[in-house]
């Protein structure tokens, strides 16, 4: 009888790829694949189920162990036999995990993803695997199974990070930056748009960094216009720009290219010069301001994406405030605001920093303004029509993304139509908003082109 593996993916895009081919590996060696990576824990049954860590912030390492003790109760119960841990939480604490949690049966840190196969056989054989290859060795080049919708996927140009940002421990657990070869990035977007994928969401740690490493210089630029050939594909997102590596060559090739989406994550942590610089950030609060100001200009109709950290080192009322007001002027559409949790093993830690609660309390101050930035936002768009992406039916009505909503972060357009096929494209005019999410119907019926 074939085995029944599952597989559930926590943490960032970057980690859902790696769990994507590791399913691929899995289904390789014939292992039946447990659909979804969703299911509801109490009612998962498998004969082994494969764990994608996140281990970077307090709450990623919380939600790890968490989700590793209910399937650990699902053990006991008989629902599944065999428990593999892999990923960040296992890369960084692989001298205790085996030790403190014992219902594990495989270990497999960042750099042996490649050795599932191995693990799972181990582990259903009744013996222990621990499996922690070299992390900061070249990224494989491993197919995948997508576990997003069929319309879109991600697409990791690079490993690790060599930023060194006081604050985090990325580079210690995904090791060194490494660029895939260009070649390597084409040929998989080819793939991945001839299998019906029409969206790709560009990721890195570092995205700005690609091809530093290999070949000497910055080649972002050069990667976009190659994936823009790409008949199949109707849009290329891009995540995790650096501010400081966003140059005037790679502002003119996202204007110019209509594939390429007037959305850009570009993560800048706080505005405070003083904060800037006790993180280890390269540039300063007024060259993200004039960074902001010129895609703006150059870009019109741009959304932005960013993450804000409250109580970092340094961080006072007046240097807090300065991040509120920047905020309150530059209007930022997207943001993600998290409380700062000190690390251990990071320079930060060893510093001063606010306590936990007014860090909190600095965080809730933010959400409020962003939450507001964000429905007038969405007020502003009433009346405009534009591109969605169907993605499925909540039940009351029919939801997609446009350019201005990236996938499992940003929410939906809510909108009605007859025939709606999931992976079309559909003019949706915007009407109004329902639970604070643009509402609208398709203009006309027909769809665009898919």
């Amino acid at each position: 009888m074939t085995s029944k593996i599952g597989l559930i993916s926590l943490g960032c895009a970057k980690n859902r790829v790696n769990s994507e081919q590791m399913l691929y590996l899995l289904r390789e060696a014939g292992y039946e694949i447990q659909s979804g990576d969703d299911a509801a824990l109490e009612t998962y049954e498998a004969d082994a189920v494969v764990v994608n860590t996140c281990g970077f912030i307090e709450s990623a390492k919380t939600e790890a162990i968490d989700t590793i003790l209910e399937l650990a109760e699902a053990k006991k119960s008989g629902r599944i036999k065999k428990i593999i841990v892999a990923g960040c939480l296992a890369e960084r604490y692989k001298d205790e995990i085996l030790s403190e949690l014992p219902e594990i049966d495989a270990v497999l840190g960042v750099g042996s993803y490649s050795e599932i196969v191995a693990a799972v056989k181990s582990a259903l054989d009744g013996k222990a695997y621990a499996g922690f290859g070299d992390k900061n060795a070249p990224e494989p080049e491993t197919k995948r199974i997508l576990s997003t919708s069929q319309a879109w996927a991600y697409l990791k140009i690079a490993e690790g990070c060599d930023n060194r940002c006081a604050y985090c421990v990325i580079p210690d657990i995904r090791g060194r930056f490494r660029s895939r070869p260009l070649e390597n990035v084409v040929q998989e977007a080819r793939e991945l748009a001839q299998r019906g994928v029409r969206e790709l969401i560009v990721v890195a740690q570092d995205t700005t960094r690609y091809g530093l490493d290999l070949y000497g210089k910055r080649r972002l630029p050069e990667l976009l216009e190659q994936l823009v050939k790409i008949n199949e594909l109707r849009w290329i997102r891009l995540h995790y720009l650096y501010p400081h590596e966003v140059d005037d060559r790679l502002i003119e090739v996202i204007a110019n290219n209509e594939k390429i989406l007037n959305y850009l994550d570009i993560p800048i942590q706080h505005i405070s010069d003083t904060v800037l610089r006790k993180m280890g950030r390269r540039g300063s609060g007024a060259e993200i301001r004039a960074l902001l100001k010129r895609l703006r200009e150059k870009i019109p109709g741009l959304v932005l994406r960013t993450s804000l950290i409250t109580g970092l080192p340094g961080e006072g009322e007046a240097e807090f405030r300065e991040l509120y007001d920047f905020l309150k002027e530059a209007r930022i559409e997207r943001a993600g605001v998290f409380a700062y949790s000190p690390e251990e093993g990071t320079p930060a830690s060893l510093m001063e920093y606010p306590d936990h609660e007014t860090a909190c309390q600095r965080a809730e101050a933010l959400m409020a303004l962003q939450s507001d930035i964000m429905d007038r936002f969405n007020e502003s768009r009433i009346g405009a029509v534009t591109t969605v992406l169907a993605e499925g039916f909540d039940g009351a009505h029919y939801v997609g993304r446009s350019f201005a909503e990236s996938p499992e972060i940003d929410g939906m357009i809510r909108f009605t139509g007859r025939d709606i096929r999931p992976g079309a494209f559909y003019e949706v005019e915007i009407k109004g908003t329902y639970d604070g999410e643009p509402l609208g119907s398709v203009k006309g019926n027909p769809p665009a082109r898919k």
